[in-house]
């Protein structure tokens, strides 16, 4: 109707803000995950899932663990649960691991739909990119070389379970096992995870090889597969694949040589098992959360050790969490510039942003942050160890798995504060970057403050 008309009543809008509830990229992952998370928590509670009933909260966890790809459990995978729950965890985990985005824009892809603004930059926050226009060729590459990888290691895993199981056994073992370590999680069918194949190659190339290739990241892989030279790649693939190596040697050699004479893992092994279970031990704490041996039996220095390596974590946009790779990389090169008085931090002759660092210095000072808040409020729910409690909420939050034997024993507040580490520590870094990549900029300008530092 014409405003000029006999009649016209103008519409009385709302005041802005008060029935429109800005809904940004953040919040859509968050939401995304507390869906799957709840599903998964009711389809696991019915009484088909498990042979004998588990309450509420332990359903909650361990779909919690799954969806984030963590592999902590109160129950153990199993016993407890039927092979449909078993299936539930692994589709779960295959979620929560690729990301909710990938699998959401291709299927609106597939169904022919168009992506909306606000889908876009909450898959480019999923995906950790900045480019819209590549976004859909990086979703469809995800999942092609993710279920090519996994397909891979499910022929592997299951001609080599045939030799012991049964057929369907052994393509239900592969299965799970294939999706658990490619994502990262950690979930295990026995209660003392690969324990049983400390020292059998084919288990500790296949498993590891899973969950490297998944934790690498998948920009580094598309990467490699487009230019296929390493002049050609870029500084962060080359950073990452040499950073990988370096950090899973040094932690290799480090741990062999502090366990050799530890009765309790190394020292009653064979040569060929002990370099086996040293490489295993060095590798599992970037997020993957299998082990070989006894967790709890570690001397402290080789603990110590994990509990940085599970801090630090993978590469970004992967299956792995904690402060990632590159953020641990950039913060020691700052630091060691500034201790140098060199003009600008730089990295394969390329300058770093001050941008780069202050997001890396921030997303490493929250996860302390929220780290040492988690500690706090275990030591008062829980009657255990210093270090059994630093070493559970480090794993939560790096959505790691390795623990040295207190998830079992929480209490339902412990196990209330590891569901929501494990919840921020698959989301926190994606939601942070969000609000680090959207700065508020002033006009107002300061005198600057000379402050004593150190």
């Amino acid at each position: 109707m014409n405003r000029w008309d006999p009649g016209y009543r103008p519409i009385e809008r709302s005041p802005k803000g008060i029935n429109k509830i800005q809904v940004g990229p953040p919040l859509i992952l968050s939401l995304s995950f507390v869906a799957v998370i709840f599903l998964g928590t009711v389809i696991l509670k019915l009484p088909m899932m498990t042979h004998e009933p588990i309450s509420w909260i332990q359903s909650l966890f361990t779909s919690t663990s799954a969806v984030t790809v963590t592999g902590l459990v109160v129950v153990d995978t199993g016993s407890v649960f039927t092979t449909a729950g078993q299936a539930v965890i692994a589709v779960l985990i295959q979620l929560g691991g690729l990301g909710l985005m990938t699998f959401a824009i291709v299927t609106l892809i597939a169904l022919g739909s168009k992506i909306s603004f606000l889908q876009q930059s909450a898959v480019k926050e999923a995906f950790n990119q900045t480019d819209l226009s590549t976004l859909v060729s990086t979703a469809k590459s995800v999942l092609i070389f993710a279920f090519f990888v996994e397909l891979v290691g499910f022929c592997i895993l299951s001609a080599y379970w045939m030799q012991e199981k049964g057929v369907s056994e052994a393509l239900f073992h592969a299965f799970f096992y294939t999706i658990s370590a490619f994502n990262n999680a950690g979930f295990a069918l026995s209660g003392d995870s690969l324990s049983a194949y400390v020292g059998d190659p084919i288990i500790n190339i296949t498993i590891s090889a899973l969950f490297i290739i998944g934790g690498l990241g998948f920009s580094v892989w598309i990467e490699l597969h487009k230019k296929r030279r390493w002049q050609r790649i870029s500084v962060y693939a080359k950073t990452m694949i040499l950073g990988t190596l370096i950090v899973n040697v040094t932690a290799f050699l480090l741990i062999f040589v502090i366990e050799s004479d530890n009765p309790a893992t190394l020292a009653n092994l064979d040569t060929q098992s002990a370099l086996w279970a040293s490489w295993f031990q060095a590798v599992t704490p970037r997020t993957a959360g299998f082990n070989t041996l006894d967790i709890a039996s570690l001397e402290d220095p080789t603990t110590a050790l994990m509990l940085l390596l599970m801090f630090i974590g993978g590469g970004s946009m992967s299956t792995a969490s904690g402060i990632k790779l590159m953020t641990f990389i950039v913060l020691i090169i700052a630091a060691y510039n500034y201790i140098q008085r060199g003009a600008a931090p730089r990295l394969f002759g390329r300058t770093i942003s001050n941008d780069t660092i202050s997001k890396a210095l921030a997303l490493t000072m929250i996860s302390i942050g929220i780290t040492w808040i988690a500690i706090f409020l275990l030591l008062m729910s829980e009657k255990a160890d210093f270090l059994d409690i630093v070493f559970e909420a480090i794993s939560a939050l790096g959505t790691v798995g390795l623990s040295r034997g207190l998830t079992g024993e929480l209490s339902n507040s412990g196990e209330w504060i590891i569901i929501l580490l494990m919840y921020a520590g698959r989301l926190g870094p994606l939601t942070l970057a969000y609000f680090i990549a959207s700065p508020r900029i002033s006009r107002i300008k300061y005198p600057e403050a000379k402050l004593a530092i150190g």
